[in-house]
């Protein structure tokens, strides 16, 4: 079990990754190719801090945040902004996609990915 990670959130995680949305599922089945492709590794559903992210890919300090619309609320956007702060302070970068994105421009979706990777100008 990875150090400093309470076993409430490691379940939690196991249980997101069994129960993805479809543009997470969408867009985990391109994410997945990335380790074929450019030799990186991305997890789903993985458990930083207290925090669970939708995709990371640790050896680069990415996080992948896939947002539906109950993110707009005020009350998540703040809970939100606290979350990326963390996450911003614990040396990761935080990409934020919204469902609709991924559903009108999947393409570029994934390229805004591929550059914050360094994989594309």
């Amino acid at each position: 079990m990875p150090t400093g990670i309470q076993p409430k959130t490691i379940a939690r995680a196991r249980s997101l990754r069994r129960s993805m949305t479809d543009g997470e599922a969408k867009l985990w089945s391109e994410l997945r190719e990335f380790r074929r492709l450019y030799g990186i590794h991305v997890r789903k559903q993985a458990p930083i801090g207290p925090f669970i992210a939708d995709f990371v890919v640790h050896e680069r300090k990415l996080v992948i945040e896939v947002d539906g619309q109950f993110h707009f609320e005020p009350e998540r956007m703040a809970k939100d902004q606290a979350r990326d702060a963390w996450l911003n302070g614990q040396g990761y970068r935080v990409v934020r996609l919204t469902t609709g994105d991924l559903e009108t421009a999947f393409d570029g979706c994934v390229e805004e990915i591929l550059r914050a990777l360094g994989l594309m100008e």
